[in-house]
Formats: C-alpha cells, sequence, structure tokens
C-alpha cells in the first residue's frame, strides 16, 4: 500500500486532539469586527471541534496527524 499524502492546507487548520477529536478555529474573525459584539468576538476567538458531516472528509486530508 502506498503512503498518502497530506493535504497541506488542511494540515495548517486542523489537529487532531488526543483522543482523536479534531479541532479547527472559527471563522470571521478577519476583518469588520466594529460591527460585532464583545460577546461574539470572545466566542469566535474559541476553538471548535469539526461537525460529523465533515469528520471524514477532514481525517482522510490529515492521515498522519
Amino acid at each position: 500500500m502506498p503512503k498518502l499524502k497530506t493535504h497541506k492546507g488542511a494540515a495548517k487548520r486542523f489537529k487532531k486532539t488526543g483522543t482523536g477529536k479534531i479541532v479547527r478555529n472559527q471563522t470571521k474573525t478577519r476583518h469588520i469586527l466594529t460591527s460585532k459584539s464583545p460577546k461574539v468576538k470572545r466566542k469566535l476567538g474559541k476553538s471548535v471541534l469539526v461537525s460529523d458531516g465533515d469528520y471524514a472528509k477532514v481525517a482522510r486530508m490529515i492521515p498522519y496527524a
């Protein structure tokens, strides 16, 4: 069986936790922050788990993470 290549764009965006879950950062934190409330900006700074529907796709892109 040949080695699998890691998708380098995905490797920069996702990482696996110790229990095998995949973590990602949230979007909408780069600009136009003046119209967002402090509470929203605080929440967007936290990491979240990849959704169940996307898990298999992301896991294929980072096979050795």
